[in-house]
């Protein structure tokens, strides 16, 4: 009986995943990343896995480097796990996409599963998004998680863990940015090595994730969510996510939009459904030839709709855009509203949807 055991254990395949983590003055937080990686649990699946964790220290000055060296010797110990580790040196850091492709160079997993060191996985996580990804070779996997604090960033959490399978890919403009949260990310490493030259590695304030995100799916790339919850995802006023400005990231979704959606003969003339604020803007930041295709500006507001038409500054004499009541306007449309109101049955464009049968991805996208 052993030797059969022996033998079926021989037969099963070893496969490596490397946990990428860039870090940069991660000592507040670094330990209890490492911690959880080492509690993760690797059966389950019908292979053997291993965890190679590889770190990159982009130029920490505070004591980042001796808690790395602390978990080589534990990992060192450990069946089935190691540990990588390379930092730059130069006293300068370089940005978090430098970080994530060094790490990625120097790792030698199958797949790769991305942690943030500000972040904590859930036990499950690994093995969990192994078994998606190894049935999607071409998908980015993400999953949902919990935020810590439990109260903090509540529109965008609940935005995030409730997107349908469509909509990973037709909200994909929306402010917040991929439908799959990158801590989450896992992935065969086919999927990496297919965005050339990886992460964009412009620096602080570069929205490298999302950078990523769109080239990956240019290529044909696939999206996929495993519906449990794998990560403690930690928000604190020293995330990176805050040295990124709204207005990059503004222009990096206009941007793709344009080039997606907007382009598209079925495109070719559109409505803006919300003329406040928010839709004004995105007018006034569409290229000149895409500004022509705006038939008309809608909204429910009797305010807005007496104004009767929206003459932008610095150039009112060179459009006058009808503003229409919604229920008598025409699509396709872009709607310019909060993200809050896009899952409220009863706002008055999810009444718009159901009047005209309105399918999302293809009468309307989101973009706020």
């Amino acid at each position: 009986m052993s030797d059969q055991k022996d033998l079926i254990q021989s037969t099963i395949s070893v496969v490596k995943v490397s946990v990428i983590i860039p870090v940069h003055n991660g000592e507040l937080f670094l330990n209890d990343c490492l911690e959880s990686i080492q509690n993760q649990t690797l059966t389950g699946s019908e292979c053997n896995l291993t965890v190679e964790v590889s770190i990159f220290d982009d130029g920490s000055t505070d004591t980042t480097g001796a808690i790395i060296q602390q978990w080589v010797e534990i990992f060192s110990k450990l069946n089935a796990f190691s540990l990588v580790t390379s930092r730059n040196s130069d006293g300068k850091p370089k940005g978090v996409g430098f970080a994530k492709n060094r790490a990625v160079e120097q790792s030698t997993g199958e797949y790769l599963c991305f942690c943030d060191a500000d972040d904590v996985m859930e036990p499950t996580r690994i093995v969990e998004q192994f078994k998606a990804a190894v049935k999607n070779k071409d998908a980015i996997i993400g999953s949902r998680f919990t935020r810590l604090p439990s109260d903090s960033t509540k529109n965008f959490t609940c935005w995030a863990n409730n997107l349908t399978d469509k909509q990973l890919y037709t909200q994909i403009f929306q402010s917040f940015g991929p439908t799959l949260v990158m801590p989450t990310w896992f992935c065969h490493r086919n999927v990496f090595e297919r965005v050339e030259m990886g992460f964009h590695e412009g620096g602080a304030g570069v929205p490298e994730d999302l950078i990523f995100f769109y080239k990956h799916l240019n290529l044909g790339g696939m999206l996929q969510r495993v519906d449990d919850s794998l990560m403690v995802y930690r928000y604190h006023p020293n995330a990176t996510t805050f040295s990124i400005k709204e207005e990059t990231i503004w222009e990096t979704r206009l941007n793709q939009f344009q080039q997606d959606i907007l382009s598209l003969p079925a495109w070719s003339r559109f409505s803006i459904y919300g003329a406040g604020k928010l839709g004004r803007r995105f007018f006034r930041s569409l290229r000149a030839d895409v500004q022509n295709q705006v038939q008309q500006f809608c909204d429910i507001d009797p305010k807005k709709v007496q104004q009767k038409r929206y003459e932008p500054y610095p150039n009112p004499k060179k459009f006058k855009i009808p503003i229409v009541h919604y229920e008598d306007s025409k699509g396709p449309y872009v709607v310019c509203i909060k993200t809050e109101f896009t899952w409220d049955s009863e706002n008055p464009f999810q009444k718009l949807v159901q009047q005209k049968d309105l399918i999302e991805g293809q009468d309307f996208f989101y973009f706020n």
